[in-house]
């Protein structure tokens, strides 16, 4: 067992920037004023009462912000791999292009005529995202990756009410290992949503799908890679099963980044998918957004896209509002274009050769962390995982008292980032690890020596997990309560 060293030292809580305040000092110096003054309390009547701003000199000033975000977590600071999110590098060349005057000071509202190098970019996009999913047409419309689920809904619901089957098909099927998003939508659009069980090899279970299958059942919403980070072996027969009753099959998209350049969705025999641009191809995620839900679709759904489509013309791109069976906007003007920049930026630094190191590195980088951690963490299903492992805890919970959440909050302790705990809920104590395609061996295998000493500790003192973490600004936290009762402090309490 390797000995890791980290912080054993408590960390002072950081100040408030009101108490680095001194009366009379100035971050900055105001040009003389070239305007009369005025009486705001003539003008305005009665004036509100001071802001009582901090008082800081520059330095102060720079010094706070730049302490506190030490404090953060990010993805540049460190090793960040919360599963089915996709935390991967954002390349700093793709925040370059996404800069130039060109694109970034385009206002919405000009004339299609001026912004051809625009729409070359967004054709560009949506060629490249067509030959890596197997779809005739994409849209990068919708917002992000739930907006991307319900249009594609929404596209499936037109597309019944045209054949005048609107009516009888209101069910959607998803499985119960299925992103939350994906029930939440289809209940969105008016649908009855009815969950499809897992087998014990983690696999859709087909007795239970078959017997489902109707003419009420307009789709099934089928996550590939599943959220067990396992591959669909079946999938070619649920395509085929839903299909003879009728149905359309979407694909949850938002494990595309273990399929890239190395299998395609749209031979699998699914209909329609999303795709979370912001996780798989390396824009923003989170507070870092906006994100993108591009959607991928097949010939039959094409007449429904929301406007404007983008699409070619007389040798020419140009934004296509005449479309008389379209389901409306989805999106002000374009979807996020500066999103779709750094993702035309990123497919086209990999180009079609190396597209495949995409999904290659990922599978193997999250098959050596669950190689590394079985001993101590044991895989949910014992098989190859794709992109992201399922590992459980469950041992630790009977035998020490220690759950999941506890092992997750010592790891802050060394230094790392928590992954995802407790999703997908069949599996008890759950871990969900993606390290993605971007870490090296060197990070991973420090992340796992630190799991293997923490599960080490949690037999042999099982108190240093239940107080961690212990070494950070804060302990542990009522997370319950911190969101029921949030109380955001900037202004000193009297």
């Amino acid at each position: 067992m390797n000995t890791l060293s980290f912080r054993t030292k408590q960390m002072p809580e950081p100040k408030l920037i009101f108490d680095r305040s001194s009366a009379g000092r100035v971050g900055c110096n105001l040009p003389k004023a070239d305007t009369p003054e005025v009486d705001l309390a003539a003008v305005l009547g009665e004036v509100r009462e001071e802001l009582n701003l901090p008082e800081v000199g520059e330095l102060e000033l720079l010094r706070h912000f730049t302490n506190l975000s030490h404090i953060n977590f990010g993805i540049e600071t460190g090793f960040y791999p919360l599963g089915s999110c996709t935390m991967k590098y954002n390349p700093k060349i793709n925040e370059k292009t996404a800069g130039l005057p060109g694109f970034a000071n385009l206002h919405p509202m000009q004339p299609v005529e001026t912004i051809p190098g625009a729409l070359d970019v967004l054709i560009g996009v949506q060629d490249m995202l067509c030959a890596i999913t197997g779809f005739d047409e994409i849209t990068l419309q919708p917002l992000a990756g739930a907006h991307g689920e319900m249009t594609c809904l929404m596209l499936i619901k037109a597309y019944y009410e045209a054949r005048g089957e609107g009516q009888k098909r209101h069910i959607v099927l998803v499985p119960d290992s299925a992103h939350g998003t994906n029930p939440a939508s289809a209940a969105r659009c008016g649908y009855d949503v009815r969950p499809i069980p897992t087998n014990a090899e983690g696999n859709t279970d087909l007795e239970a799908l078959e017997k489902a299958l109707d003419d009420s059942v307009a789709a099934l919403m089928l996550t590939n890679p599943s959220t067990l980070g396992l591959f669909e072996p079946n999938i070619e027969k649920i395509c085929a099963m839903v299909h003879a009753a009728g149905g359309q099959v979407f694909c949850d998209g938002a494990n595309m980044n273990a399929m890239v350049g190395t299998t395609r969705p749209g031979d699998h025999g699914f209909d329609c998918m999303h795709l979370n641009l912001h996780k798989t191809f390396s824009t923003p995620h989170g507070g870092g957004g906006p994100g993108c839900g591009a959607i991928g679709l097949m010939k039959h759904l094409e007449p429904y896209l929301p406007v404007p489509v983008i699409r070619r013309s007389e040798m020419k791109v140009i934004a296509d509002y005449d479309r008389p069976k379209t389901i409306g906007r989805v999106s002000a003007f374009y979807g996020q274009f500066l999103m779709e920049v750094r993702a035309y930026t990123y497919l086209r630094a990999y180009g079609k050769e190396k597209m495949a190191d995409i999904s290659r590195y990922a599978v193997l980088n999250a098959n050596y962390v669950r190689a590394r951690l079985k001993d101590v963490l044991p895989p949910a299903h014992d098989r190859p995982c794709m992109h992201e492992c399922i590992l459980t805890a469950e041992k630790y919970k009977k035998e020490n008292g220690v759950r999941a959440l506890d092992i997750s909050k010592r790891l802050i302790d060394y230094g790392f980032h928590p992954p995802t705990n407790y999703f997908p809920l069949i599996v008890p104590e759950c871990f969900m690890i993606e390290p993605t395609e971007t870490e090296t061996k060197e990070t991973l295998d420090e992340f796992c020596d630190a799991l293997i000493q923490i599960c080490h500790e949690a037999v042999e003192n099982p108190d240093l997990l239940h107080d961690a973490p212990s070494t950070q600004i804060v302990g542990r936290l009522d997370e319950t309560a911190a969101v029921k009762n949030l109380d955001v402090r900037w202004w000193p309490k009297s």
